[in-house]
């Protein structure tokens, strides 16, 4: 049995820690905070949003702030968490800090979607009035007609 946790914390888009020497994880889902140490039963939970707390082996605590994800401890000690997004940290507050400032680009992001969206939009339906209204001008053949 190993006195150290292997504990993966991974996005969509790239793995956020990977590292053998975790020595104690804390985590939270819809019945509570738990804890996984070397050792633990083969475990699969829904996380909530939640920070994750471990501590590395030389004794230093870690932070990782996550949306939702999907926890798995296999064999003993390999612990792997999937996430649509977190946010690492070294201290509590940094970790807020960090947490707030990704929240308020992710907004200030969905804000300019809508308004793109919403420029496309309008530029779409006037093409198609342009094109759907009949013309109020009559047609012009390039030669005399009298």
């Amino acid at each position: 049995m190993s006195a150290t946790l292997h504990l993966s914390i991974a996005t969509p888009a790239s793995v956020l820690f990977d590292s053998t020497e975790v020595v104690a994880l804390r985590a939270e889902d819809e019945t509570g905070s738990f804890g996984i140490l070397p050792g633990h039963a083969a475990f699969l939970t829904v996380l909530v949003p939640c920070v994750l707390r471990w501590h590395a082996a030389e004794g230093v605590p870690h932070f990782c702030a996550i949306k939702k994800g999907v926890l798995r401890v296999s064999a003993g000690h390999d612990v792997t968490i999937a996430c649509r997004e977190g946010v690492l940290g070294d201290s509590l507050e940094l970790l807020e800090a960090q947490v707030r400032t990704t929240r308020a680009e992710q907004l200030d992001a969905v804000r300019r979607a809508r308004v793109d969206e919403t420029r496309l939009h309008a530029e779409a339906m006037r093409q198609l009035l342009h094109y759907l209204r009949p013309s109020t001008e009559p047609a012009r053949h390039g030669g005399n007609t009298s």
